[in-house]
């Protein structure tokens, strides 16, 4: 139950509270949701569809008694996975919270957005997708059966497909050389990591 109730605020901070928040500062929901089928920004947006819904269904199964693997049912994983749960929410809100009026969710090819450097893009480009691997993390560490890590695969897919085959080539076409400047110095997900060269 702890981790349905982590996942749900977790998931009305991420989109709902942010999606009211942008429509209140800008007019706009800052949603970008419409990709061409076949594309990969379609692919991403399935990937990610699937990733949120099972994400939610894991809890509900652990609930209804579905088991976890053996191997990860320790209270030490449970407890952790609390604590990265808890800080993978707090990292999503301030990453969220570091883009201002820039934030959106997917990609619009035709519009011109700043490029956020400041914040918690200093180091990292993609910290809100950082911040959600981290809490689907925290909450397979608390729930750690078959659809929990099924919800993390694909998660994992959906970013790398979203942040390697649609955003880094719509940034690089948007922003240039700032573009590629910036991407030398700040790694993909983590710091110093998956810099561009």
């Amino acid at each position: 139950m702890t981790a349905l109730i982590l996942y749900i605020v977790w998931a009305s901070l991420a989109f709902g509270w942010r999606t009211i928040e942008q429509r209140r500062r800008t007019g706009d929901s800052g949603l970008r949701l419409h990709a061409q089928p076949n594309t990969p920004q379609w692919w991403a947006k399935i990937g990610f569809g699937v990733a949120i819904l099972v994400g939610f269904a894991a809890p509900i199964a652990a609930v209804a008694g579905l088991p976890n693997i053996n191997a990860l049912d320790t209270t030490w994983l449970h407890t952790a996975g609390i604590a990265v749960t808890l800080i993978g929410v707090l990292l999503t809100f301030a990453a969220q919270y570091s883009m201002g009026e820039s934030w959106r969710i997917g990609v619009d090819p035709e519009e011109r957005t700043e490029l956020v450097t400041a914040g918690a893009f200093r180091l990292v480009r993609n910290p809100i997708f950082t911040a959600m691997l981290i809490t689907a993390t925290g909450l397979a560490m608390i729930i750690p059966n078959v659809i929990s890590i099924l919800g993390l695969v694909a998660l994992f897919v959906a970013l790398e497909v979203q942040v390697r085959l649609v955003e880094e080539p719509y940034l690089r076409t948007v922003q240039g050389a700032e573009y590629r400047a910036y991407a030398q110095s700040a790694g993909r997900f983590a710091p110093g990591i998956g810099r561009i060269r």
